[in-house]
């Protein structure tokens, strides 16, 4: 990955997704880490830079990382996505705070409302995410038209920085013994793909979509989970609303989301 932003509000939710995405990305020098911050006046410039300055002379204390600062004014969310676009950006990581239901609403609506984007994959970092390097990667799939719909240069690249193994989920409430066949063919289609990353499949046969994934990931060691957005499928309920309060403030793992 060449570039990813990492928004900060200095709140504590930010704090630690800088502080999670630093660490799991000071291995890799080639990537640039963007600290970001949007002034809502421009007065506050200055003092922002400075801020900028001191946190990423904490993040870099007995560590090496290609961090740079940007602070400009404007809505958050706008200038965010313009930033993306023009940048080119890799991935964008945004903390998510389990605290009280208001900051819930500020800060949980800027990660949502990032998740909902199709031109960036957004990482976000529960409030009680503790740092684990990267190693066992939970792609959650729906098995629906995947060559299509799977978007998966995206996902190679997360895979790649990360240097992980690839767990591949399908939860259907549906499956038996032996897989119908066109979640046969469907799984042959994700493992040619996904090829390079010698993936394990594991088909579960369970209703409760995401609190299915919830569980392996707890049993499997999951460190990091990834979402395909798609309208209208059974996976996308996982960053509605409700679901991801219950994925995103409760659990202790990043999740990615990108489309298809």
């Amino acid at each position: 990955m060449k570039l990813v932003i990492i928004p900060v509000d200095f709140s504590e939710s930010s704090l630690n997704a800088a502080k999670y995405g630093v660490k799991i990305l000071a291995a890799s020098p080639e990537t640039e880490i963007l600290l970001y911050h949007v002034c809502d006046k421009p007065d506050s410039y200055d003092n922002r830079m400075e801020s900028l300055e001191k946190l990423k002379e904490e993040l870099l204390i007995n560590k090496s990382a290609n961090v740079t600062l940007l602070s400009e004014t404007g809505d958050f969310i706008t200038e965010l996505e313009k930033l993306a676009r023009h940048r080119e950006a890799d991935m964008i990581i945004m903390g998510i705070t389990n605290r009280s239901a208001l900051a819930q609403v500020f800060v949980g609506n800027n990660a949502l409302k990032m998740a909902e984007n199709k031109f960036c994959p957004v990482m976000i970092i529960p409030a009680n995410a503790e740092y684990n390097e990267i190693k066992n990667v939970l792609l959650a799939t729906d098995l629906k038209n995947t060559n299509s719909t799977t978007p998966s240069s995206p996902i190679k690249k997360i895979l790649t920085a990360f240097n992980a193994n690839l767990h591949i989920v399908n939860v259907n409430s549906e499956h038996y013994i032996a897989l119908s066949e066109t979640f046969a063919e469907e799984r042959q289609k994700l493992a040619d793909m996904f090829a390079d990353f010698n993936p394990e499949f594991y088909f579960l046969r369970l209703y409760d979509v995401d609190e299915a994934i919830e569980q392996f990931a707890r049993d499997k060691s999951i460190d990091l989970i990834i979402t395909i957005q798609k309208e209208h499928s059974v996976m996308h309920k996982l960053f509605n609303a409700g679901h991801l309060k219950k994925l995103a403030y409760e659990s202790t793992i990043p999740v990615i989301a990108v489309h298809e």
